[in-house]
């Protein structure tokens, strides 16, 4: 290594930034996340600046930089914007012993700010050693994902409990409880918005010294969305790596589980259409059984998991078995196929309602009643509705005659092989077949209030991806 990683002791100590602009004022951001006294040194400051000035926020120094002017700091920042100036800045900053960072000149700088991941008091810092930036922040955006928001609460309220564990358990008791914070339930709740039944249930455990009790059980009903593996959530992923065991149906992106810890079961439960290799009350026994015995469950769902997801009958038998859930929603494919074609399900003035329904139930492909009762302003997101293209052609060309609809399909929205395609209503069924698709799309009727399509935005026609 070049460079060696440390964290600096800030609280109470001296930063100097040299300089007013909007290099000044990305490190002053910086710093005011810790407890270091920070003087800015410049002739004028930009608005941000002059706003945490007016404030007491920071310290304006206007007058002569000298080397006395950086006497006794825990670091230095130049962003002056010129070469010149920079360079002298930082000759009077050695002479004074202090250590420096010049904003863009690596070959000036005894320390190089890093990416940083803040769960204050967890904090990451990554580094490249100033040849790759965009890949530390490419790695902090994963880390983003990986490290829940309230992981440094969670650290707070366990660093406030350490005095009282060490009173009351022995060493290798304590080494067990801290494991059971972080690995087990108390973090999951927290991560879930519970602090407060966390922060109960870990002084218990001190109190008792009996958390094993306590370890429970949960599932999580998780929406991987339309299926591309960056458009899960960041607690999805969260959930998928704390998981023991993973549920997951026809994954439109194997790489999903990818996500999810190495030593996590995964169990494949189907639901393919026409195909369900589990029958659903099997589903949800399998869920209860495996949470009653102390396993973190996740069940991954395509979409979201309150859209056409038969969340409902596991959700029921969960609460009526006392098992801890919650739900972590996903991107539904009607919002994932609209932002394919890069359309609004809404658009003011024309489409001011938006239905999600589906053209197939339990007794078979059908056409919705939304469809049936079509109004203007109304876009209906057909789901799982292939089947039912003909019946639907049919009753809207009787119900709807003369009416000016559009249609618009996407096949396997955001995923590879994704097909987009607009077509007049009548022309539905042969599009369909045309580009091969018979199940994985969503079909969208829309009826403008305003028969006039507007021209600055145009739509795509017959299109493939």
């Amino acid at each position: 290594m070049k460079t060696f990683p440390m964290f600096l002791q800030m609280s109470g100590r001296r930063v100097v930034i040299v300089g007013g602009g909007e290099q000044a004022a990305q490190k002053a951001r910086l710093i005011l996340k810790t407890e270091a006294e920070l003087v800015v040194c410049a002739p004028e400051l930009d608005p941000e600046l002059a706003g945490l000035a007016a404030q007491g926020r920071i310290t304006h120094n206007t007058g002569p930089i000298n080397p006395d002017s950086f006497a006794d700091c825990a670091l230095v920042f130049i962003a002056s914007g010129c070469p010149g100036i920079d360079m002298a800045m930082h000759a009077l900053a050695k002479d004074a012993g202090a250590t420096v960072n010049v904003v863009d000149q690596p070959q000036l700088c005894d320390a190089i700010t890093p990416s940083i991941v803040d769960r204050d008091p967890v904090v990451v810092a990554i580094g490249t050693e100033g040849t790759a930036p965009v890949l530390a922040r490419q790695i902090k955006t994963k880390l983003e994902g990986v490290l829940e928001p309230r992981l440094g609460d969670l650290a707070a309220l366990a660093g406030r409990m350490r005095a009282a564990a060490s009173a009351r358990l022995a060493p290798r008791v304590r080494r067990d409880l801290w494991r059971w914070v972080f690995n087990d339930s108390p973090r999951q709740m927290f991560a879930s918005g519970a602090e407060r039944e966390a922060a109960k249930l870990i002084k218990s455990a001190i109190e008792t010294g009996d958390f094993g009790a306590a370890r429970g059980g949960s599932v999580s009903l998780v929406g991987a969305g339309p299926g591309a593996r960056d458009l899960i959530t960041m607690r999805g992923v969260q959930r998928l790596q704390e998981a023991d065991v993973i549920y997951y149906d026809r994954l439109l992106d194997p790489e999903i589980l990818e996500l999810a810890r190495r030593d996590a079961e995964r169990v494949y439960v189907g639901k393919a259409p026409g195909c369900h290799s589990w029958p659903q009350e099997r589903i949800t026994q399998t869920l209860v059984a495996a949470a009653k015995r102390g396993q973190r469950v996740v069940r991954l769902k395509c979409g979201d998991p309150g859209v056409f997801g038969r969340s409902t009958e596991e959700i029921d038998a969960l609460r009526d078995s006392g098992i801890p859930f919650e739900v972590v929603p996903g991107v539904t494919a009607a919002c994932a196929a609209a932002a394919t074609v890069g359309r609004s399900l809404t658009d003011r003035g024309h489409i001011d309602t938006v239905i999600l329904t589906t053209g197939h139930r339990r007794d078979g492909h059908v056409v919705p009643d939304a469809v049936k009762d079509l109004k203007p302003g109304t876009c209906v997101a057909l789901y799982m509705a292939v089947g039912a293209a003909a019946q639907i052609v049919d009753h809207l060309r009787t119900s709807h005659h003369g009416c000016p609809l559009e249609v618009e399909i996407v096949g396997k929205a955001q995923r590879k092989g994704e097909v987009v395609a607009t077509c007049k209503l009548d022309d539905l069924p042969t599009v369909l077949a045309a580009h091969g698709i018979t199940g994985e799309a969503m079909v969208f009727i829309r009826w403008p209030r305003a028969a006039q399509v507007s021209q600055d935005s145009p739509r795509p026609r017959l299109a493939t991806a």
